[in-house]
């Protein structure tokens, strides 16, 4: 082959393993350039194509498009394009290759040696003295606990520091989330007869309960990062080659998971307070999808609608010093505390603790970022909070343009995937609004959705078609049935 065939793609992206996966058995050789590792190179192939969306795929400089336009060639016009790299070089118009190091923004995933927090030291010693123990009446007891005024008592006793101290010292384990209240609502240490308990002694099902955190907490955002290389490296290795399946058996005996099931354990004690929100995003959004991974591989996909329930509000993570389910992250965090889908109740109360991290509005967008792992969901991505927006707003053009949505200017119908109906308020929908019109006016809410979807697509021939139906808004909605079939080879 004198010439060159290029793919830009990111890491995790399932038409992009298609796409490479289709080449091969082709037999065509192919240059990849991996947008995760080689981030420079976004606006040159935003510029060379005027798509946003991956893979792109170039022979020489002859652009052929996505997976879905490549996979749709005639025959005819494949052998053109093979004729073309085997008998031409690829020019200085062919996208570039890239050059060096520099050009290089890896996403390996480097062994990481913690600077032991003093307060770990402390813990150990604490709990050697004897004063954690199962405090309560005959009514009530809290195993492994102890009282504020005898934790003082000790530190002022063993470690020669006034009170004031002692109680400056104990007020630093529960803000470095080495400990809490018994009730997990009360911030402040109290001298006097509360309890309070270890994170490492709580009974807790969480499924970075059980890995130690004796670190010095590094900045969230460092953190997610972290957690976001880790994600790339495992889907990287173990996605299917058709990209439409992963393979979870292989994940759970491999070293790389096992090191990011280590690397959970700083989680515990991460400090939220210190994260904007872009950052607050990308590290809730790759936290979620972590923990399904996490969930699929050691406890097996759900397969019925209980089983459904309890993933969604039983799986979780301990994550500065509180556990999260996935339906608290995802509508506690990210959807402003909004009720959860079939739930009466808002994930946090007035009084949790955990309500000041969540956003202040919610974020329609994350719903095409966050994966449950099943066939119906977004395929795997990771984000970043310098760009976040745009690519939460990327995620969303390639699902609306991939096979969950669908209209039919003929039929007057358009069909949406689930996650319009079951969040449908997060797209515009007021419920409040349309009480107050007649019932012939609920179009105008549904409509208010379509619109949504509408405003965000890229162009393409769905979008002209939804804006003829939209013209008139004479048309049906309809929603397709949800495949929660898991994505495993």
């Amino acid at each position: 082959m004198k010439g060159r065939i290029t793919i830009y793609t990111i890491t995790g992206c399932p038409f992009c393993t298609q796409a490479k996966n289709k080449l091969r058995v082709l037999g065509l050789e192919f240059v990849e350039i991996n947008l995760d590792v080689y981030k420079t190179r976004r606006k040159d192939m935003k510029q060379r194509t005027g798509r946003k969306t991956v893979p792109q795929i170039f022979f020489n400089a002859e652009h052929v498009g996505g997976f879905s336009d490549f996979d749709s060639l005639t025959k005819e016009s494949l052998d053109q394009l093979i004729k073309l790299v085997n008998e031409n070089e690829a020019l200085d118009d062919a996208p570039p290759l890239p050059e060096g190091p520099e050009d290089k923004e890896g996403f390996e995933v480097s062994e990481f040696t913690c600077e032991l927090d003093e307060y770990a030291e402390l813990v150990k010693q604490i709990k050697a003295s004897g004063i954690v123990k199962s405090n309560g009446s005959f009514l009530w007891s809290y195993k492994n606990t102890f009282k504020g005024k005898e934790l003082v008592d000790w530190l002022v006793s063993s470690k020669e520091v006034d009170r004031t101290r002692g109680v400056a010292m104990a007020q630093n384990l529960l803000e470095k989330h080495f400990a809490h209240h018994v009730k997990k609502d009360l911030t402040e240490f109290h001298d006097d007869e509360k309890l309070y308990r270890f994170l490492e002694d709580d009974e807790s099902n969480a499924l970075n309960a059980d890995v130690a955190s004796d670190c010095e907490p590094r900045p969230a955002a460092v953190v997610g990062e972290s957690l976001r290389k880790f994600i790339l490296q495992l889907y990287a290795k173990y996605l299917s080659k058709d990209g439409k399946g992963v393979d979870y058996t292989a994940m759970k005996y491999s070293s790389e998971f096992k090191a990011y099931v280590n690397h959970t354990a700083e989680l515990k004690r991460v400090q939220l307070e210190e994260l904007t929100k872009e950052e607050k995003l990308a590290f809730f959004i790759n936290t979620y999808n972590a923990l399904v991974i996490h969930a699929n591989v050691v406890n097996g996909p759900p397969v019925s609608l209980m089983q459904r329930y309890r993933f969604f509000n039983v799986v979780s993570y301990i994550i500065g010093g509180h556990k999260y389910s996935l339906h608290e992250i995802e509508s506690g965090i990210l959807r402003a505390n909004r009720r959860p889908v079939a739930s009466f109740f808002r994930p946090f109360s007035k009084t949790d603790p955990r309500l000041a991290f969540a956003l202040q509005e919610p974020e329609p967008l994350i719903h095409f970022a966050l994966v449950c792992g099943a066939k119906s969901c977004p395929p795997i991505k990771t984000y970043t909070p310098q760009d976040i927006y745009e690519e939460m707003k990327l995620a969303g053009e390639a699902f609306l343009e991939g096979r969950w949505l669908s209209n039919h200017s003929g039929k007057r119908e358009v069909k949406l995937s689930m996650i319009f109906k079951w969040y449908k308020e997060d797209f515009g929908y007021d419920k409040n609004e349309v009480a107050l019109l007649s019932d012939c006016l609920e179009l105008k809410g549904i409509k208010k959705v379509v619109l949504w979807v509408y405003d965000h697509m890229g162009e393409c021939q769905k979008k002209k078609d939804l804006a003829e139906l939209l013209v008139t808004g004479d048309f049906k909605l309809t929603h397709m049935s949800y495949n929660w079939s898991l994505n495993s080879k």
